[in-house]
Formats: structure tokens, sequence, C-alpha cells
């Protein structure tokens, strides 16, 4: 299909997503399932890269439109039903809006996280056949498949309400500062920064992908775009090339844990702790600074091995060039942070008002001239890339919620819950630890929301009776189920930076695993001292309990990275691990 077609899908997707937010109150049973028939064409079709994966997922696109217009058009008398299918034809209908939702994820992530899926919904539908505790009394095939596909305890649940109401305005956003300068402004003010610096190209790199990573959320999409630039400028300096992919990897995978995006996972918290989403930016603010500070000392302690050069002076930005560039996103962004914290609207309506902002600036280079058809070409590439990733998340979050819903009807997450809680002997850090692993190995297979979900769901509430603040508990299992991101046998972060560097992947993971050893110490960090997630409500003893996380990051650091005596090497991660706990 032509290009030209795309982009008016993807402005019918971002004009019905805007239209939501603006139009009051639409039942979940119309704007849910529609948000469902916008995605299906772009994972279908759109990124299908045989033949018969196009054919195929036209009919499938078709079929799955059919149901979703079906459900939306008859949302008053389903909602009459309360869950339970009256006909033949409405069995119809859920099983294919199921195999649908499964075979959008499948083909827009893969199998992983359908299969988990997959045996969710076998687990509900024959569950009650598994003798002992993890079996479950049955529930009537119209009800379970009613409850998962009429009502909101399934694909329509909370967790697609996030995506259509918040999420999509979010990517939209990021869609449009991509689409203009912001990027190149990005670079710029880290160039600025850091660029002068020892080992001042891998500095940029983290101050540019943390920068970026707040509007993408996405640590593959953070080093497809920031690395296309800071990797050649750090192989061209002489770096290291497995170091080089780690100082990518590691920098661009912290954009899941920056706000205001993190990977959709803020919304999605606000959903599930009913924490408001300006207190859940304030509590996540601090560890993810600490995330990027302990990266920089982690080059710093490199640069004691290598010799890694700043950048040179004539690949460093005026500072005319750094104001100009730098205004593409703080405009947008002093927008949205105003919208949320001056008149107190709600952030989806904020991102509006910022968007709008920086879609005016789309019609400007960094030159402040002007050109139409440059600005028509950055139109269509915003419709294009938002309607793509709109679809994507739709396409993981619709699978996620069948998982959830599944846990929900069957009661098999209080089983696990309670399966925690024995194992554990009723101790927290035992406890903590079965759900990191349990973090680790779901991540694995399932992207980061989708694995913070799935854990939060059936750990959650095991923490939270030990004695854990829900908020600690969801920021932990959060940033857990991202640690697949540079942890092997499972690392797409390192494998794409491994691929750009044309370096050994294990190389690289080597390497980003010492470099983002926040990643694995600071959520214990945030157990051991909670003042660290308060800064809303205690903002001086957040700053302390920052300095002192951060000082034991510091010798930790330093102590696995720097070419020391193995005496002193000990001694800096030892007493790191004693001022992170004590």
């Amino acid at each position: 299909m032509p290009r030209l077609f795309w982009a008016a899908l993807g402005a019918v997707s971002i004009l019905f997503h805007i239209w939501l937010i603006f139009s009051g109150l639409i039942p979940n049973l119309i704007s849910r399932p529609l948000h469902m028939a916008l995605a299906l064409p772009w994972v279908m079709v759109f990124i299908a890269k045989t033949r018969v994966q196009r054919v195929s997922g036209t009919v499938i696109s078709i079929v799955g439109i059919a149901c979703t217009a079906w459900i939306a058009a008859n949302q008053s008398m389903l909602g009459d039903q309360y869950g339970y299918l009256s006909d033949n034809f409405q069995h119809v209908v859920a099983v294919l809006l199921l195999l649908i939702t499964l075979e959008m994820a499948r083909r827009a992530i893969s199998w992983p996280l359908p299969a988990v899926a997959l045996v969710a919904l076998a687990y509900g539908l024959w569950g009650q056949y598994i003798p002992g505790e993890f079996g479950h009394p049955g529930t009537p095939l119209a009800s379970f498949l009613g409850t998962m596909t009429i009502a909101e305890g399934g694909i329509w649940g909370k967790l697609t309400g996030i995506s259509v109401n918040i999420v999509a305005i979010f990517v939209i956003f990021g869609a449009v500062l991509n689409a203009g300068e912001a990027g190149q402004g990005f670079m710029n003010v880290a160039a600025a920064a850091a660029g002068r610096l020892r080992g001042g190209a891998a500095k940029v790199s983290v101050l540019s992908s943390a920068l970026f990573g707040s509007i993408s959320g996405s640590a593959s999409a953070n080093v497809a775009s920031t690395g296309a630039i800071t990797l050649p400028a750090m192989t061209r300096l002489g770096y290291p090339r497995a170091l080089a992919g780690a100082v990518e990897a590691v920098a661009s995978s912290g954009g899941q844990i920056m706000p205001p995006l993190m990977g959709a996972g803020a919304f999605v918290m606000v959903e599930l702790t009913g924490v408001p989403y300006t207190s859940i930016m304030a509590a996540a603010l601090l560890p993810a600074i600490l995330y990027f500070f302990a990266v920089w000392i982690g080059i710093d302690a490199f640069s004691m091995r290598y010799e890694l050069k700043s950048l040179p002076k004539d690949q460093q930005p005026t500072a005319k060039q750094v104001v100009i560039t730098s205004a593409f996103f703080l405009v947008p962004f002093s927008v949205l942070l105003w919208g949320m914290f001056g008149p107190g609207y709600t952030p989806q309506y904020s991102a509006c008002m910022a968007l709008i902002a920086g879609a005016v600036l789309l019609m400007l280079d960094g030159g402040l001239t002007f050109s139409g058809a440059r600005t028509a070409r950055r139109l269509e590439t915003v419709c294009i890339n938002a309607g793509t990733q709109i679809a994507t998340i739709a396409s993981i979050i619709l699978c996620a919620s069948i998982i959830i819903g599944v846990l929900g009807i069957t009661g098999l997450g209080v089983k696990i819950t309670s399966l925690i809680l024995s194992g554990s002997g009723g101790m927290m850090w035992p406890a903590l630890f079965l759900t990191a692993l349990a973090c680790l190995i779901l991540g694995m297979e399932v992207p980061t929301t989708a694995a913070y979900v799935i854990c939060i769901s059936v750990a959650g509430p095991a923490l939270i009776n030990l004695g854990l603040d829900p908020l600690q508990a969801h920021l932990f299992v959060f940033w857990f189920a991202l640690l697949s991101t540079i942890t092997p046998p499972v690392c797409g972060a390192v494998f794409i930076a491994a691929g750009m560097v044309e370096e050994n992947w294990l190389k690289v993971a080597g390497a980003a695993m010492a470099l983002g050893v926040g990643l694995y110490l600071i959520p214990l960090g945030m157990i051991a001292n909670p003042a660290l997630i308060q800064a809303e409500t205690q903002l001086i003893a957040a700053l302390m309990a920052m300095l002192k996380v951060g000082a034991a990051l510091a010798m930790i650091s330093f102590g696995i990275i720097a070419p020391k005596r193995w005496l002193l090497k000990v001694a800096g991660i030892v007493g790191g691990l004693v001022v992170l706990f004590v």
C-alpha cells in the first residue's frame, strides 16, 4: 500500500486518540475496541515482510475490525449481559477476538508473550482438572469467554484503558518531537555539557540517551537513534568497540526508568497503585538520576584502563546551536510540565498541549528557516511512526490483559502470592530475591511493561503483605523487569548495539553489566533506603538518601571496573555494599 495511505491511517489514529481526551466520557466498550481496530492494520499488514503475511494479515485485519466494530456498536446490549455470552454467534466473536489478540502480539513482538497468554487461557479453560492447590473450581465457558471479551475483565480491562487514554497521547508526543529538531537538540545539549570531559564521547551518549529516552521509553529505539550518532563518534576516537556498544546499550536502557514516559510503565503504575502521575514521576526521578550517575562513574573508571578521548572541537556545537536546537524540546517539555504542575491538568491533557507546541515547531529547522515541503514530510513521518508505535504497544497491552484476566478469574495470582510467602519463610529479603528472579526470567521473553504487569500482579501482594509500601514494591518490580535489556542470555539493547559496532555481543554484554551495575543495585537501595523515593513529601531526606546511595554506587563501580589491586577492588565493592544497605 502507498505511504500516503499509511500516513492517512496514522492521522486517523492520532485524531481519534486526541478526540477521546477532549470529548468527555466515551464508554469503554467503544473506545477500547476501536483502539484495537486502529492497531490491527499496522501490526498485521504494515510490518509484514512477505506477501503471504500481507495477504493473511489483511484478512485477519478485516475480521478483527468487524469483531471490534460489532462490540462497539452493541456495547449497551453487551453491558446488560454482565460478561455472559448469550448465543453461538457471540461465542464465535469471543474466540476470534482472543485468537486475533494473540496473533497481533506474535507479529508485533514475536512468540514469547502470546505463548504465556495461551498457557494462561488453557489454564483458565481446563485448570479445574489440575489436582491439588493449583487447580481451580472452573468457570462456565460462556462466562469465562464473556468476561474476557465483552466485559472489562479481559482484553478490554484497565490495562487497555491506559493504552487508549494515556499511553497513546504520549507516544504521539514523542513522535512529534522525534520528527523535528528535538533529537539534534538533545545531542547538542549533551555535547556542550560533556563533550570536553574525559571520556566525553561516551558521556555525550549517556546524557543524550537519558534525554531521548525520557520521551521514547524504548531501549531499542534509543540505541538505534542516538547510537547512530554516538557509536561512530566513539569508535572513531579509538574507544574499544565492546565498550562503545556497552555505553550505548546501558545508557539507552535507562530511558525506561526516566520520567516522564518510562516505557508506558508510569501510566500502568498510576492505574495499579492509585498514586497520581506526578507522584510517580517524583518517586522515579532520583533513582533514575542515580542510574545515569553510576554509568557516568563507570565511564570514568574505564578511562583509567583506556584512553577515552573527549569530542574534538570541530564536533562540539556552538553556543548558538545549543540555544536554538534545545528550544525544540525545552518548549514542549515546559508546556507539558506547566500543564501538570501549574493548573493541574491531567497528564494526557497536558501532553496534548505539549504536542501542539511541538507540532508548530516542526515548521522550523535549526537555522529557523521554514519549508512547506519539509514540514509536510515531517508530518507524514509523525503519522506513520505514531501509528506504528501505538499499535505495537496496544498489541502488548491487549495480550498482557489476557494473562491478567485469567489471573483474576481463576484466583491463580493469590495462589502464587501464597507460594512466594511460604517459599521466603515470611522474610522480606528472600521474597525480594524470588521476585527479582521471576522478573529477570520473565523479562527475558516479554517486553518490560508486560513483564512488570505480570510480575506485580502475582508478587506485588506478597511484598506488600511483608511490609513494603505499594509504590516501593511497584518500582522494585519495574526496575528488575528491565534487567533483561543488558543481562544475557536475552539482552535486546546489547544485541542491537553489538550489531551496530560489529563486536561479539558477549563482550558488549560483559561491559554493559559492569557499567549498568546501578540497574541491579538501585532497586535494592530503594528498599534499604525508603526515603529515596519520597522526594515529593520528604525532599531533604530523599536527597540525603540519594547522596548515600550515590556514594555506594561510586565505590562499587570503581571497585568493579577500575584497574586497581584486587584488595582495593574488593574493599571498594564491600565498602559500597555496606554503605548501600546499612
